[in-house]
């Protein structure tokens, strides 16, 4: 297949979420970073600080996880902790959804905890949805939610339960027509699956493989 003349490295967020991720990569991934003029840095928030020294004053932005991996701390504390987070220099934040409250209808919950953070932080909110394990009645409604409540982009995964697929980000594109970005997240592992995703209408992409699939482009531009 041959492939529009896409510009990846503005739309991947350079993630590293390893639970054993240390500061020496966390450096790395912030050279990384600004070498290829990545959207963003995504640490876990004990390195926010540490990667926003590293990029002040560079295009990156540093972006982090709230209640990740399981959605299910409470609104007090996701708030504490992206409010926390915002202090020690992030500038988007991927907020884990309650799952357990979409599951049982708790709208009201769900919607309080995602107009909150994004009310009294002022930054970028990606809400996780972990698609995989929604139905697509389930997938709509939290993106209406998420939508309402002030999110700047729905997030596919976290990575933990399968990842992104072309199918998902094409039912959120369809369902809320631009009125939000879409962040592919989990498993994107070719630059084949990453500009399928973008075709399909993701506007960022979660890896930790971002260097790798721009020398992957770079290669197939060379064949």
């Amino acid at each position: 297949m041959d492939y529009p003349d896409i510009d990846l490295a503005p739309l991947i967020d350079h993630a590293l979420l390893s639970p054993t991720a240390t500061p020496e990569q966390v450096k790395k991934w912030c050279r990384e970073a600004d070498r290829f003029q990545f959207a963003t840095v995504c640490v876990y928030p004990v390195y926010v600080k540490l990667a926003a020294e590293l990029l002040h004053n560079k295009t990156p932005k540093v972006c982090t996880v709230i209640g990740f991996p399981t959605g299910a701390t409470t609104i007090t504390a996701k708030l504490y902790e992206a409010q926390e987070a915002v202090e020690n220099g992030a500038t988007e934040l991927d907020v884990v959804l309650h799952l357990g409250a979409l599951k049982t209808g708790n709208t009201d919950a769900i919607y309080r905890e995602i107009a909150q953070i994004c009310e009294e932080t002022g930054q970028t909110v990606k809400v996780i949805l972990e698609t995989t394990l929604l139905t697509d009645t389930e997938k709509q409604l939290a993106a209406k939610i998420c939508i309402d409540a002030g999110a700047q982009f729905l997030k596919t995964s976290t990575g933990w339960h399968g990842g992104a697929t072309v199918s998902d980000v094409k039912f959120l594109k369809d369902l809320t027509k631009g009125q939000i970005g879409i962040k592919a997240s989990g498993g994107i592992r070719t630059i084949e699956q990453a500009l399928d995703l973008v075709i399909a209408g993701a506007t960022r992409l979660g890896t930790s493989r971002g260097p790798e699939l721009l020398q992957q482009r770079e290669e197939k531009d060379e064949e």
